[in-house]
Protein backbone atom coordinates (compact mmCIF):
# COMPACT_ATOMS: atom_id res chain seq x y z
CA UNK A 1 0.00 0.00 0.00
CA UNK A 2 1.13 3.55 -0.75
CA UNK A 3 2.76 5.04 2.42
CA UNK A 4 0.58 8.15 2.08
CA UNK A 5 -2.62 6.08 2.23
CA UNK A 6 -1.21 4.07 5.13
CA UNK A 7 -0.64 7.29 7.10
CA UNK A 8 -4.03 8.65 6.12
CA UNK A 9 -5.88 5.53 7.23
CA UNK A 10 -3.89 5.48 10.45
CA UNK A 11 -4.76 9.12 11.12
CA UNK A 12 -8.46 8.52 10.44
CA UNK A 13 -8.47 5.55 12.82
CA UNK A 14 -6.57 7.50 15.48
CA UNK A 15 -8.89 10.49 15.23
CA UNK A 16 -11.93 8.22 15.50
CA UNK A 17 -10.48 6.59 18.61
CA UNK A 18 -9.68 9.94 20.19
CA UNK A 19 -13.13 11.26 19.38
CA UNK A 20 -14.67 8.20 21.03
CA UNK A 21 -12.47 8.45 24.10
CA UNK A 22 -13.02 12.17 24.58
CA UNK A 23 -16.64 12.46 23.55
CA UNK A 24 -18.76 14.10 26.21
CA UNK A 25 -20.86 11.43 27.95
CA UNK A 26 -24.63 11.61 28.08
CA UNK A 27 -24.28 11.88 31.83
CA UNK A 28 -21.56 11.54 34.42
CA UNK A 29 -20.20 8.16 35.46
CA UNK A 30 -21.62 6.56 38.58
CA UNK A 31 -18.18 5.43 39.74
CA UNK A 32 -14.58 6.05 38.71
CA UNK A 33 -11.62 3.95 39.88
CA UNK A 34 -8.02 5.14 39.83
CA UNK A 35 -4.95 5.17 42.03
CA UNK A 36 -3.65 1.66 41.32
CA UNK A 37 -2.86 -0.68 38.43
CA UNK A 38 -5.91 -1.71 36.40
CA UNK A 39 -5.37 -5.01 34.58
CA UNK A 40 -7.76 -5.09 31.65
CA UNK A 41 -7.00 -8.64 30.41
CA UNK A 42 -8.05 -7.42 26.97
CA UNK A 43 -6.60 -8.86 23.76
CA UNK A 44 -3.47 -6.72 24.12
CA UNK A 45 -3.21 -7.35 27.87
CA UNK A 46 -3.12 -3.61 28.50
CA UNK A 47 -2.88 -1.88 31.84
CA UNK A 48 -4.92 1.27 32.49
CA UNK A 49 -4.89 4.08 35.04
CA UNK A 50 -8.62 4.65 35.42
CA UNK A 51 -11.98 3.03 34.76
CA UNK A 52 -15.48 4.55 34.69
CA UNK A 53 -18.83 2.83 35.25
CA UNK A 54 -22.27 4.02 34.23
CA UNK A 55 -25.52 2.08 34.70
CA UNK A 56 -23.68 -1.12 35.56
CA UNK A 57 -21.42 -1.12 32.51
CA UNK A 58 -17.89 -0.01 31.79
CA UNK A 59 -17.94 3.22 29.79
CA UNK A 60 -14.28 4.23 29.83
CA UNK A 61 -10.90 2.58 30.41
CA UNK A 62 -7.69 4.52 29.96
CA UNK A 63 -5.53 7.31 31.32
CA UNK A 64 -6.59 8.96 34.57
CA UNK A 65 -6.69 12.53 33.26
CA UNK A 66 -8.85 11.61 30.26
CA UNK A 67 -11.31 9.44 32.19
CA UNK A 68 -11.73 11.95 35.03
CA UNK A 69 -12.08 14.89 32.67
CA UNK A 70 -14.76 13.27 30.55
CA UNK A 71 -16.69 11.23 33.08
CA UNK A 72 -16.51 12.74 36.56
CA UNK A 73 -19.57 14.68 37.67
CA UNK A 74 -20.84 16.17 40.88
CA UNK A 75 -22.37 12.88 42.03
CA UNK A 76 -19.72 10.50 40.72
CA UNK A 77 -18.29 8.22 43.38
CA UNK A 78 -14.50 8.27 43.12
CA UNK A 79 -12.63 5.21 44.40
CA UNK A 80 -8.94 5.75 45.07
CA UNK A 81 -7.38 2.28 44.96
CA UNK A 82 -4.43 3.53 47.02
CA UNK A 83 -2.05 1.22 45.21
CA UNK A 84 -4.34 -1.80 45.20
CA UNK A 85 -5.00 -3.65 41.94
CA UNK A 86 -8.26 -3.68 39.98
CA UNK A 87 -8.94 -6.46 37.50
CA UNK A 88 -11.90 -8.40 36.04
CA UNK A 89 -13.90 -10.38 38.56
CA UNK A 90 -12.76 -13.99 38.49
CA UNK A 91 -14.85 -16.52 36.58
CA UNK A 92 -15.25 -20.03 38.06
CA UNK A 93 -16.44 -22.37 35.30
CA UNK A 94 -16.81 -25.59 37.31
CA UNK A 95 -18.35 -25.53 40.79
CA UNK A 96 -21.06 -27.72 42.30
CA UNK A 97 -22.81 -25.00 44.31
CA UNK A 98 -25.58 -27.21 45.70
CA UNK A 99 -23.20 -30.06 46.52
CA UNK A 100 -20.73 -27.65 48.16
CA UNK A 101 -23.54 -26.18 50.26
CA UNK A 102 -24.69 -29.61 51.38
CA UNK A 103 -21.29 -31.18 52.01
CA UNK A 104 -19.36 -28.25 53.44
CA UNK A 105 -22.14 -26.47 55.33
CA UNK A 106 -24.81 -29.04 56.23
CA UNK A 107 -22.57 -32.10 56.58
CA UNK A 108 -19.43 -32.57 58.67
CA UNK A 109 -16.60 -31.18 56.54
CA UNK A 110 -13.57 -33.47 56.82
CA UNK A 111 -11.64 -31.92 53.90
CA UNK A 112 -7.98 -31.54 54.80
CA UNK A 113 -5.70 -29.65 52.43
CA UNK A 114 -2.86 -29.26 54.92
CA UNK A 115 0.32 -31.39 54.91
CA UNK A 116 -0.77 -32.95 58.21
CA UNK A 117 -2.77 -35.90 56.91
CA UNK A 118 -5.55 -37.69 58.80
CA UNK A 119 -5.60 -41.35 59.79
CA UNK A 120 -8.57 -43.70 60.09
CA UNK A 121 -8.42 -43.14 63.84
CA UNK A 122 -8.54 -39.32 63.61
CA UNK A 123 -11.35 -39.50 61.05
CA UNK A 124 -13.32 -41.90 63.25
CA UNK A 125 -12.85 -39.62 66.23
CA UNK A 126 -14.18 -36.61 64.31
CA UNK A 127 -17.23 -38.65 63.29
CA UNK A 128 -17.83 -39.73 66.89
CA UNK A 129 -17.71 -36.11 68.06
CA UNK A 130 -20.27 -35.13 65.42
CA UNK A 131 -22.47 -38.02 66.46
CA UNK A 132 -22.81 -36.53 69.96
CA UNK A 133 -24.64 -33.48 68.59
CA UNK A 134 -26.59 -35.19 65.79
CA UNK A 135 -30.39 -34.66 66.01
CA UNK A 136 -32.41 -37.83 66.44
CA UNK A 137 -33.52 -39.42 63.18
CA UNK A 138 -30.77 -37.83 61.09
CA UNK A 139 -28.01 -39.59 59.17
CA UNK A 140 -24.41 -38.80 60.03
CA UNK A 141 -23.25 -37.20 56.77
CA UNK A 142 -19.67 -36.13 56.14
CA UNK A 143 -17.52 -35.10 53.24
CA UNK A 144 -13.85 -34.85 52.34
CA UNK A 145 -12.14 -38.14 53.19
CA UNK A 146 -9.31 -38.82 50.75
CA UNK A 147 -7.33 -42.09 51.01
CA UNK A 148 -4.57 -40.68 48.78
CA UNK A 149 -4.04 -37.99 51.45
CA UNK A 150 -4.51 -40.27 54.45
CA UNK A 151 -1.84 -42.04 56.50
CA UNK A 152 -1.00 -44.75 55.64
CA UNK A 153 -1.44 -44.16 51.91
CA UNK A 154 -4.83 -45.34 50.60
CA UNK A 155 -6.17 -46.25 54.05
CA UNK A 156 -9.91 -46.44 53.33
CA UNK A 157 -13.06 -46.21 55.37
CA UNK A 158 -15.22 -49.32 55.11
CA UNK A 159 -18.52 -50.45 56.60
CA UNK A 160 -16.58 -52.34 59.28
CA UNK A 161 -14.61 -49.20 60.23
CA UNK A 162 -17.73 -47.03 60.29
CA UNK A 163 -19.63 -49.60 62.34
CA UNK A 164 -17.18 -48.81 65.13
CA UNK A 165 -18.53 -45.25 65.05
CA UNK A 166 -22.16 -46.43 65.12
CA UNK A 167 -24.27 -49.41 64.21
CA UNK A 168 -27.52 -47.59 65.05
CA UNK A 169 -27.19 -44.38 63.00
CA UNK A 170 -26.77 -44.55 59.20
CA UNK A 171 -23.39 -43.06 58.23
CA UNK A 172 -22.48 -41.76 54.77
CA UNK A 173 -19.06 -40.20 54.15
CA UNK A 174 -18.30 -38.77 50.72
CA UNK A 175 -14.80 -39.10 49.30
CA UNK A 176 -13.12 -35.78 48.46
CA UNK A 177 -13.49 -36.56 44.76
CA UNK A 178 -17.27 -36.85 44.98
CA UNK A 179 -17.09 -40.17 43.11
CA UNK A 180 -16.91 -42.53 46.11
CA UNK A 181 -19.14 -42.90 49.16
CA UNK A 182 -18.31 -44.82 52.34
CA UNK A 183 -21.26 -46.17 54.33
CA UNK A 184 -21.84 -48.34 57.38
CA UNK A 185 -24.02 -51.45 57.38
CA UNK A 186 -26.94 -49.48 58.83
CA UNK A 187 -27.00 -47.17 55.78
CA UNK A 188 -26.94 -50.18 53.45
CA UNK A 189 -29.81 -51.72 55.41
CA UNK A 190 -31.94 -48.56 55.25
CA UNK A 191 -31.26 -48.30 51.50
CA UNK A 192 -32.33 -51.92 51.01
CA UNK A 193 -28.96 -52.95 49.56
CA UNK A 194 -27.47 -56.35 50.38
CA UNK A 195 -24.83 -58.71 49.07
CA UNK A 196 -27.17 -59.90 46.29
CA UNK A 197 -28.19 -56.43 45.07
CA UNK A 198 -26.99 -55.87 41.49
CA UNK A 199 -25.03 -52.76 40.53
CA UNK A 200 -27.37 -49.96 39.38
CA UNK A 201 -25.77 -49.30 35.96
CA UNK A 202 -24.41 -46.06 34.49
CA UNK A 203 -21.01 -46.92 36.00
CA UNK A 204 -22.32 -47.33 39.54
CA UNK A 205 -20.71 -50.06 41.66
CA UNK A 206 -21.33 -51.48 45.12
CA UNK A 207 -17.84 -52.73 45.91
CA UNK A 208 -17.52 -56.28 47.25
CA UNK A 209 -14.71 -58.31 48.79
CA UNK A 210 -13.35 -61.61 47.50
CA UNK A 211 -16.26 -63.45 49.13
CA UNK A 212 -18.83 -61.22 47.41
CA UNK A 213 -19.74 -59.27 50.54
CA UNK A 214 -20.43 -55.55 50.42
CA UNK A 215 -17.50 -53.51 51.71
CA UNK A 216 -19.38 -50.25 52.25
CA UNK A 217 -17.47 -48.56 49.43
CA UNK A 218 -19.86 -47.20 46.77
CA UNK A 219 -18.63 -45.81 43.44
CA UNK A 220 -20.06 -43.30 40.93
CA UNK A 221 -23.24 -41.16 41.04
CA UNK A 222 -25.89 -43.76 40.21
CA UNK A 223 -24.80 -46.00 43.09
CA UNK A 224 -24.16 -43.12 45.48
CA UNK A 225 -27.57 -41.54 44.87
CA UNK A 226 -29.30 -44.89 45.31
CA UNK A 227 -28.22 -44.69 48.96
CA UNK A 228 -28.35 -40.96 49.67
CA UNK A 229 -31.96 -40.71 48.43
CA UNK A 230 -32.97 -42.52 51.62
CA UNK A 231 -31.36 -39.90 53.88
CA UNK A 232 -33.61 -37.12 55.25
CA UNK A 233 -33.47 -34.10 52.96
CA UNK A 234 -32.71 -30.65 54.37
CA UNK A 235 -35.58 -28.20 54.53
CA UNK A 236 -35.84 -25.53 51.85
CA UNK A 237 -34.86 -22.90 54.40
CA UNK A 238 -31.80 -24.88 55.54
CA UNK A 239 -30.62 -25.46 52.00
CA UNK A 240 -31.24 -21.86 50.92
CA UNK A 241 -29.23 -20.60 53.90
CA UNK A 242 -26.43 -23.04 53.13
CA UNK A 243 -26.34 -21.97 49.48
CA UNK A 244 -26.27 -18.30 50.44
CA UNK A 245 -23.33 -18.99 52.75
CA UNK A 246 -21.60 -20.93 49.98
CA UNK A 247 -22.16 -18.13 47.46
CA UNK A 248 -20.61 -15.61 49.85
CA UNK A 249 -17.62 -17.90 50.34
CA UNK A 250 -17.15 -18.13 46.58
CA UNK A 251 -17.48 -14.35 46.19
CA UNK A 252 -14.97 -13.77 48.97
CA UNK A 253 -12.37 -15.46 46.75
CA UNK A 254 -12.86 -12.78 44.09
CA UNK A 255 -15.34 -14.71 41.93
CA UNK A 256 -18.15 -12.74 40.32
CA UNK A 257 -19.40 -15.38 37.83
CA UNK A 258 -19.72 -19.04 38.79
CA UNK A 259 -21.01 -22.18 37.17
CA UNK A 260 -23.41 -24.63 38.73
CA UNK A 261 -22.00 -27.57 36.83
CA UNK A 262 -24.56 -30.31 37.68
CA UNK A 263 -27.94 -28.68 38.09
CA UNK A 264 -30.45 -31.26 39.33
CA UNK A 265 -27.95 -33.88 40.52
CA UNK A 266 -28.68 -33.58 44.24
CA UNK A 267 -32.37 -32.61 44.44
CA UNK A 268 -33.83 -33.09 40.98
CA UNK A 269 -33.91 -30.63 38.09
CA UNK A 270 -37.23 -28.90 38.80
CA UNK A 271 -36.38 -28.38 42.47
CA UNK A 272 -32.96 -26.91 41.76
CA UNK A 273 -34.20 -24.67 38.94
CA UNK A 274 -36.79 -23.26 41.32
CA UNK A 275 -34.20 -22.82 44.06
CA UNK A 276 -31.68 -21.03 41.86
CA UNK A 277 -34.29 -18.76 40.29
CA UNK A 278 -35.30 -17.56 43.73
CA UNK A 279 -31.83 -17.22 45.23
CA UNK A 280 -29.81 -15.75 42.37
CA UNK A 281 -32.31 -12.99 41.69
CA UNK A 282 -32.39 -11.90 45.33
CA UNK A 283 -30.60 -8.60 45.94
CA UNK A 284 -28.10 -10.11 48.36
CA UNK A 285 -26.87 -13.01 46.17
CA UNK A 286 -23.27 -12.04 45.29
CA UNK A 287 -22.72 -14.07 42.10
CA UNK A 288 -23.77 -14.46 38.51
CA UNK A 289 -24.51 -18.11 37.74
CA UNK A 290 -24.15 -20.11 34.54
CA UNK A 291 -26.00 -23.40 34.92
CA UNK A 292 -25.29 -26.82 33.37
CA UNK A 293 -28.08 -29.40 33.59
CA UNK A 294 -27.13 -32.89 34.76
CA UNK A 295 -27.30 -34.94 31.58
CA UNK A 296 -28.51 -38.35 32.85
CA UNK A 297 -31.75 -36.65 33.95
CA UNK A 298 -32.54 -35.78 30.31
CA UNK A 299 -33.25 -39.02 28.47
CA UNK A 300 -34.31 -37.32 25.21
CA UNK A 301 -33.28 -33.73 25.77
CA UNK A 302 -35.41 -31.21 27.59
CA UNK A 303 -38.44 -29.19 26.61
CA UNK A 304 -38.72 -27.18 29.83
CA UNK A 305 -35.52 -25.21 29.20
CA UNK A 306 -33.79 -24.06 26.05
CA UNK A 307 -30.13 -23.20 25.48
CA UNK A 308 -29.35 -19.67 26.67
CA UNK A 309 -32.60 -19.31 28.60
CA UNK A 310 -32.35 -16.90 31.50
CA UNK A 311 -30.76 -13.51 31.98
CA UNK A 312 -27.43 -11.97 32.90
CA UNK A 313 -27.72 -13.09 36.53
CA UNK A 314 -28.78 -16.71 35.84
CA UNK A 315 -28.41 -18.35 32.45
CA UNK A 316 -28.75 -21.99 31.36
CA UNK A 317 -25.92 -22.70 28.93
CA UNK A 318 -25.04 -26.39 28.86
CA UNK A 319 -25.50 -30.01 29.85
CA UNK A 320 -22.97 -32.03 31.87
CA UNK A 321 -22.18 -35.74 31.61
CA UNK A 322 -19.85 -37.82 33.76
CA UNK A 323 -17.95 -40.52 31.86
CA UNK A 324 -15.46 -41.85 34.40
CA UNK A 325 -14.32 -41.49 37.99
CA UNK A 326 -11.52 -39.88 39.96
CA UNK A 327 -7.81 -40.15 39.18
CA UNK A 328 -6.68 -39.78 42.79
CA UNK A 329 -9.50 -42.15 43.73
CA UNK A 330 -8.06 -44.68 41.25
CA UNK A 331 -11.35 -45.01 39.39
CA UNK A 332 -10.71 -42.88 36.25
CA UNK A 333 -10.40 -44.88 33.01
CA UNK A 334 -6.79 -45.04 31.78
CA UNK A 335 -5.20 -46.57 28.69
CA UNK A 336 -2.49 -48.21 30.84
CA UNK A 337 -2.82 -49.64 34.33
CA UNK A 338 -2.36 -47.68 37.53
CA UNK A 339 0.88 -48.40 39.37
CA UNK A 340 -0.91 -48.79 42.71
CA UNK A 341 -1.17 -51.35 44.14
CA UNK A 342 2.06 -52.77 42.81
CA UNK A 343 1.49 -55.27 40.03
CA UNK A 344 -2.13 -54.25 39.42
CA UNK A 345 -3.71 -54.64 36.01
CA UNK A 346 -6.58 -52.30 36.89
CA UNK A 347 -6.99 -49.29 34.64
CA UNK A 348 -10.35 -47.93 35.72
CA UNK A 349 -13.77 -48.14 34.12
CA UNK A 350 -15.70 -46.13 31.57
CA UNK A 351 -19.15 -45.20 32.84
CA UNK A 352 -20.69 -45.72 29.39
CA UNK A 353 -20.05 -47.71 26.24
CA UNK A 354 -19.14 -45.65 23.17
CA UNK A 355 -22.54 -45.97 21.50
CA UNK A 356 -24.35 -45.31 24.78
CA UNK A 357 -22.69 -41.96 25.50
CA UNK A 358 -23.18 -40.89 21.87
CA UNK A 359 -26.90 -41.70 22.02
CA UNK A 360 -27.22 -39.75 25.28
CA UNK A 361 -25.46 -36.64 24.00
CA UNK A 362 -26.83 -36.51 20.44
CA UNK A 363 -30.35 -35.19 21.23
CA UNK A 364 -28.86 -32.68 23.68
CA UNK A 365 -26.35 -31.50 21.09
CA UNK A 366 -29.05 -31.26 18.41
CA UNK A 367 -31.12 -29.02 20.67
CA UNK A 368 -28.20 -26.58 20.64
CA UNK A 369 -26.84 -27.17 24.13
CA UNK A 370 -23.17 -26.90 24.92
CA UNK A 371 -21.89 -30.30 26.10
CA UNK A 372 -19.48 -30.62 29.04
CA UNK A 373 -18.08 -34.10 29.71
CA UNK A 374 -16.21 -35.15 32.83
CA UNK A 375 -13.20 -37.15 31.56
CA UNK A 376 -10.24 -37.65 33.90
CA UNK A 377 -8.47 -40.56 32.22
CA UNK A 378 -6.88 -40.74 28.78
CA UNK A 379 -9.17 -43.64 27.81
CA UNK A 380 -12.19 -41.49 28.66
CA UNK A 381 -10.73 -38.43 26.93
CA UNK A 382 -10.29 -40.56 23.78
CA UNK A 383 -13.90 -41.71 23.98
CA UNK A 384 -15.08 -38.13 24.51
CA UNK A 385 -13.07 -36.77 21.58
CA UNK A 386 -14.45 -39.54 19.36
CA UNK A 387 -17.98 -38.69 20.48
CA UNK A 388 -17.41 -34.98 19.87
CA UNK A 389 -15.97 -35.69 16.41
CA UNK A 390 -19.18 -37.51 15.48
CA UNK A 391 -21.39 -34.79 16.94
CA UNK A 392 -19.48 -32.05 15.11
CA UNK A 393 -19.21 -33.88 11.78
CA UNK A 394 -21.88 -31.77 10.07
CA UNK A 395 -21.35 -28.52 11.97
CA UNK A 396 -20.39 -25.60 9.70
CA UNK A 397 -18.24 -24.11 12.48
CA UNK A 398 -17.30 -26.79 15.05
CA UNK A 399 -15.34 -24.40 17.25
CA UNK A 400 -18.44 -22.25 17.71
CA UNK A 401 -20.01 -25.04 19.79
CA UNK A 402 -17.24 -24.69 22.42
CA UNK A 403 -17.58 -28.27 23.61
CA UNK A 404 -15.97 -28.83 27.00
CA UNK A 405 -13.90 -31.58 28.58
CA UNK A 406 -13.82 -31.34 32.35
CA UNK A 407 -10.47 -32.08 33.99
CA UNK A 408 -8.55 -33.61 31.03
CA UNK A 409 -6.23 -34.98 33.71
CA UNK A 410 -4.27 -37.96 32.34
CA UNK A 411 -3.76 -37.30 28.63
CA UNK A 412 -1.56 -37.77 25.57
CA UNK A 413 0.03 -35.18 23.25
CA UNK A 414 -2.17 -36.43 20.41
CA UNK A 415 -5.30 -35.79 22.47
CA UNK A 416 -4.24 -32.21 23.09
CA UNK A 417 -3.82 -31.66 19.35
CA UNK A 418 -7.19 -33.25 18.57
CA UNK A 419 -8.92 -31.17 21.22
CA UNK A 420 -7.48 -27.92 19.87
CA UNK A 421 -8.46 -28.85 16.32
CA UNK A 422 -12.05 -29.51 17.43
CA UNK A 423 -12.21 -26.27 19.39
CA UNK A 424 -12.68 -28.18 22.66
CA UNK A 425 -12.17 -26.10 25.80
CA UNK A 426 -10.65 -28.13 28.62
CA UNK A 427 -11.19 -27.07 32.20
CA UNK A 428 -8.34 -28.12 34.45
CA UNK A 429 -8.77 -28.84 38.16
CA UNK A 430 -5.34 -27.31 38.67
CA UNK A 431 -5.36 -28.28 42.35
CA UNK A 432 -4.47 -31.77 41.10
CA UNK A 433 -0.93 -30.46 40.68
CA UNK A 434 -0.78 -28.92 44.13
CA UNK A 435 -2.60 -31.28 46.50
CA UNK A 436 -2.15 -34.59 44.65
CA UNK A 437 1.00 -33.98 42.58
CA UNK A 438 3.33 -36.07 44.72
CA UNK A 439 0.82 -38.92 44.95
CA UNK A 440 0.27 -38.96 41.18
CA UNK A 441 4.00 -38.81 40.45
CA UNK A 442 5.28 -41.34 42.97
CA UNK A 443 2.38 -43.67 43.74
CA UNK A 444 -0.61 -43.59 41.38
CA UNK A 445 0.39 -43.19 37.70
CA UNK A 446 4.16 -42.59 37.71
CA UNK A 447 6.32 -39.65 36.55
CA UNK A 448 5.67 -39.74 32.79
CA UNK A 449 1.88 -39.52 33.00
CA UNK A 450 1.90 -37.30 36.09
CA UNK A 451 4.06 -34.66 34.42
CA UNK A 452 1.34 -34.18 31.77
CA UNK A 453 -1.52 -33.68 34.23
CA UNK A 454 -3.45 -30.46 33.43
CA UNK A 455 -1.40 -29.77 30.27
CA UNK A 456 -1.62 -25.98 30.19
CA UNK A 457 1.73 -25.50 28.47
CA UNK A 458 0.85 -27.99 25.73
CA UNK A 459 -2.51 -26.32 25.03
CA UNK A 460 -0.82 -22.92 24.90
CA UNK A 461 1.80 -24.25 22.48
CA UNK A 462 -0.90 -25.70 20.20
CA UNK A 463 -2.85 -22.43 20.23
CA UNK A 464 -5.78 -23.72 22.27
CA UNK A 465 -7.75 -22.10 25.08
CA UNK A 466 -8.10 -23.58 28.56
CA UNK A 467 -9.56 -22.55 31.89
CA UNK A 468 -8.91 -23.33 35.56
CA UNK A 469 -11.44 -24.31 38.20
CA UNK A 470 -11.82 -25.84 41.66
CA UNK A 471 -14.51 -28.46 41.02
CA UNK A 472 -15.63 -27.45 44.53
CA UNK A 473 -16.14 -29.24 46.83
CA UNK A 474 -13.33 -31.38 45.32
CA UNK A 475 -10.75 -28.64 45.96
CA UNK A 476 -10.98 -25.23 47.57
CA UNK A 477 -12.29 -22.25 45.61
CA UNK A 478 -9.49 -19.74 45.03
CA UNK A 479 -8.56 -18.35 41.59
CA UNK A 480 -5.43 -16.74 43.04
CA UNK A 481 -4.40 -20.25 44.11
CA UNK A 482 -4.98 -21.48 40.57
CA UNK A 483 -2.69 -18.79 39.15
CA UNK A 484 0.09 -19.90 41.50
CA UNK A 485 -0.56 -23.54 40.70
CA UNK A 486 -0.68 -23.07 36.92
CA UNK A 487 2.39 -20.86 36.67
CA UNK A 488 4.47 -22.64 39.32
CA UNK A 489 3.22 -26.27 39.31
CA UNK A 490 4.73 -26.98 42.73
CA UNK A 491 3.25 -29.88 44.63
CA UNK A 492 2.41 -29.40 48.29
CA UNK A 493 4.11 -32.33 49.97
CA UNK A 494 7.71 -31.90 51.12
CA UNK A 495 10.17 -31.93 49.55
CA UNK A 496 8.25 -29.73 47.11
CA UNK A 497 8.97 -30.34 43.44
CA UNK A 498 7.74 -28.99 40.11
CA UNK A 499 5.30 -31.38 38.45
CA UNK A 500 5.90 -31.25 34.68
CA UNK A 501 8.09 -28.16 34.18
CA UNK A 502 7.11 -28.02 30.50
CA UNK A 503 3.47 -27.51 31.43
CA UNK A 504 4.13 -24.29 33.36
CA UNK A 505 2.70 -21.12 31.85
CA UNK A 506 3.21 -17.41 32.40
CA UNK A 507 1.31 -15.53 35.08
CA UNK A 508 -0.46 -13.60 32.30
CA UNK A 509 -1.72 -16.85 30.77
CA UNK A 510 -2.78 -18.16 34.17
CA UNK A 511 -4.73 -14.94 34.77
CA UNK A 512 -6.52 -15.45 31.46
CA UNK A 513 -7.43 -18.99 32.58
CA UNK A 514 -9.45 -17.56 35.49
CA UNK A 515 -10.94 -14.58 33.64
CA UNK A 516 -11.51 -14.24 29.90
CA UNK A 517 -10.87 -17.90 28.98
CA UNK A 518 -13.20 -19.12 31.72
CA UNK A 519 -15.82 -16.64 30.51
CA UNK A 520 -15.34 -17.89 26.93
CA UNK A 521 -15.82 -21.46 28.16
CA UNK A 522 -19.31 -20.47 29.38
CA UNK A 523 -20.32 -18.24 26.44
CA UNK A 524 -20.00 -15.17 28.66
CA UNK A 525 -16.89 -13.52 27.21
CA UNK A 526 -19.03 -10.87 25.53
CA UNK A 527 -20.22 -9.74 28.98
CA UNK A 528 -17.46 -10.46 31.51
CA UNK A 529 -13.87 -11.67 31.84
CA UNK A 530 -12.07 -8.48 30.82
CA UNK A 531 -12.34 -4.77 31.54
CA UNK A 532 -13.48 -3.23 28.26
CA UNK A 533 -15.98 -0.58 27.26
CA UNK A 534 -19.47 -2.06 26.97
CA UNK A 535 -18.92 -5.00 29.30
CA UNK A 536 -20.61 -5.53 32.64
CA UNK A 537 -18.78 -3.80 35.48
CA UNK A 538 -17.75 -6.99 37.28
CA UNK A 539 -14.55 -6.27 39.17
CA UNK A 540 -12.26 -7.54 41.90
CA UNK A 541 -9.96 -5.38 44.04
CA UNK A 542 -6.77 -7.11 45.19
CA UNK A 543 -4.24 -6.11 47.82
CA UNK A 544 -1.37 -6.59 45.35
CA UNK A 545 -0.70 -6.96 41.64
CA UNK A 546 -0.35 -10.67 40.75
CA UNK A 547 1.86 -9.72 37.81
CA UNK A 548 4.36 -8.14 40.21
CA UNK A 549 4.20 -10.85 42.90
CA UNK A 550 6.43 -13.96 43.14
CA UNK A 551 4.53 -16.91 41.68
CA UNK A 552 4.36 -18.93 44.88
CA UNK A 553 3.05 -15.87 46.77
CA UNK A 554 0.20 -14.96 44.40
CA UNK A 555 -2.11 -17.29 46.34
CA UNK A 556 -1.54 -15.13 49.44
CA UNK A 557 -2.82 -11.92 47.85
CA UNK A 558 -5.93 -10.69 49.65
CA UNK A 559 -9.25 -10.19 47.92
CA UNK A 560 -10.54 -6.86 49.21
CA UNK A 561 -13.78 -6.28 47.25
CA UNK A 562 -15.94 -7.64 44.45
CA UNK A 563 -18.31 -5.60 42.30
CA UNK A 564 -21.11 -6.81 40.01
CA UNK A 565 -22.84 -4.42 37.61
CA UNK A 566 -20.91 -1.59 39.27
CA UNK A 567 -22.22 -2.43 42.74
CA UNK A 568 -20.02 -3.53 45.61
CA UNK A 569 -21.05 -6.94 46.91
CA UNK A 570 -21.42 -7.92 50.54
CA UNK A 571 -19.90 -11.19 51.64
Amino acid sequence: MNPFFQRALLSIGLVACLQFANAAPNQAADTIFYGGPILTVNAKNEQAQALAIQNGKIVAVGGKDSVVKNWQGANTKVVDLQGQTLMPGFVEPHIHIVMTAMTEVLWLNLSNFTPQYDTLDTLSQKLKERLKTLPKGQWLGAFGVDPSRTQPFMAELTADVLDKVSTEVPIAVMNQSGHILYVNHKALEVAGINDKTPNPGDGGIYMRDAQGRLTGVVVEPSAILSILKHAPAPSEAELAAAMQKTAKMIASKGVTTSAEITLGLMLGLDNEVKLFNALVHANDFPLRVRAYLYGPLLANGTNSLKPNDGDDKLRYVGVKFVSDGSTQGITAALNESYIYPRGTKFRGNLDYADDQIYKMTKPIFDQGWQIATHANGDRTIEQTLNTYSKLLANSPDPKARRLRIEHFTINTPEQVKRAVKLGVIPGFTIGHVDYWGEAFHDKIVGPERADRIDPSGSFKKEGGRFAYHSDSPVSNVGPLNYISEGAGRLWQKEPRKVLGPNERITVDDAIRAVTINAAYEMFSDDKVGSLEVGKQADLVVLSANPKKTPVDQIRNIQVKETWIDGKKQAW
